[in-house]
């Protein structure tokens, strides 16, 4: 068994309140050095109309955060928030929503086995979304969002909207390029996208990636993240899911890659990790580093490592493996300043139902 040594905490909570959920975070390191965490909070559970997008800074390396504050917070459920600094002191936040139809059918009708706690946020959510006009919100905010910063990352625009969506924002070319692979709303059937940011910060489609399928025909494509090597190359892990109502659902992750500035993609293959969705870092050093949420028995946060730019993996290494139930994963990595890695994940703490934002300190494996 391949385990990781690392140092593990809290970044993200709300433990005084029935609002205590957090979930899908991102981190990177602004153009000052500071450390920043952005992440879907504030929530009743796993969905939420009050979810919101939430940052943090940290100026010591992690050692302390700020609380967490809102930054993106339409009247429906912000969620998978990303964040990519795009160049100079520009930084970019991304969320995406449901509907608010999605929502109610979440949140379910009563049963005689509810608790009554269960049963009072139940009406709680049906009475907010009973306030909305839910046609003019849609037409505004439905699908996904984004906020942009030209201050270096603390204060953001208007909200404005994507035609795709992925967990942890765009991803930026040695050239400078803005490129954004994610799962576009409303295609028949669901498909992965890449597109590029213009001038006016708008985003234009490029090509489409092939959807994943077998003998049962296409199969769930979603949550896809993008690394850009060096010399170009796009290398992209895509979350594919089988099985739904009545089967277990399997998560895994395949890949692709583009050598032509995301214009044509080789087909996606199964990678066979049983894990997703995966985030994509490449180390200083040149190693790939691939992060991604395990939610078979242990669960927990897992780690496949590249040194040869993405054409094989080392699976499995064990970050942690304590997790209370599969509600866990989407693990983000950036590499501090002395080389370490820093991963933010969520998951609930022992004992402890809701999930809270943390955070892992580690070294790369030695060969």
């Amino acid at each position: 068994m391949k385990r990781i040594n690392a140092v593990h905490s809290v970044i993200m909570s709300n433990e005084d309140s029935i609002f205590n959920y957090f979930g899908w975070p991102s981190v990177t390191i602004l153009s000052d050095g500071t450390l920043v965490c952005v992440a879907s909070g504030f929530r009743l559970g796993h969905v939420c109309p009050f979810g919101k997008s939430c940052i943090s800074y940290s100026r010591d390396n992690g050692r302390t955060w700020t609380k967490p504050a809102p930054v993106i917070d339409t009247p429906l459920d912000d969620r998978d928030s990303g964040i990519t600094c795009i160049g100079g002191n520009r930084v970019i936040i991304t969320s995406f929503n449901n509907t608010a139809m999605a929502q109610r059918g979440y949140a379910g009708e009563d049963k005689e086995t509810d608790s009554k706690f269960v049963k009072k946020r139940r009406a709680f959510i049906y009475a907010y979304l009973d306030l909305l006009d839910e046609t003019k919100l849609q037409e505004k905010y439905y699908g996904s969002t984004y906020v942009i910063s030209e201050d270096g990352g603390y204060t953001f625009g208007e909200v404005k909207r994507a035609p795709i969506s992925n967990i942890h924002g765009p991803s930026v070319s040695p050239s400078g390029e803005v490129i954004y692979i994610g799962r576009a709303f409303e295609r028949e059937p669901d498909r992965v996208e890449c597109w590029k940011m213009k001038e006016d910060d708008s985003f234009e489609f490029v090509s489409a990636i092939e959807n994943v399928s077998d003998e049962h025909g296409s199969l769930l494509s979603c949550e896809p993240c993008s690394v850009i090597l060096p010399d170009g190359k796009i290398l992209v892990h895509i979350r594919v899911q089988r099985g739904g109502k009545g089967v277990k659902k399997v998560f895994t992750t395949y890949q692709c890659q583009s050598t032509d500035g995301g214009k044509t993609f080789t087909k996606p293959y199964d990678l066979k990790n049983e894990g997703a969705p995966c985030h994509l870092l490449r180390h200083s050093s040149g190693v790939l580093i691939g992060t991604y949420g395990y939610r078979n028995p242990p669960f927990g946060q897992r780690v496949m490592l590249s040194r040869d730019d993405g054409n094989t993996w080392d699976m499995d290494y064990i970050l942690r493996d304590d997790g209370e139930t599969g509600d866990l994963g989407y693990p983000c990595t950036t590499e501090l300043p002395d080389g370490r890695l820093l991963s933010v994940y969520y998951q609930a703490e022992p004992g402890n139902s809701h999930t809270v934002i943390m955070q892992s300190i580690w070294e790369l494996p030695k060969e």
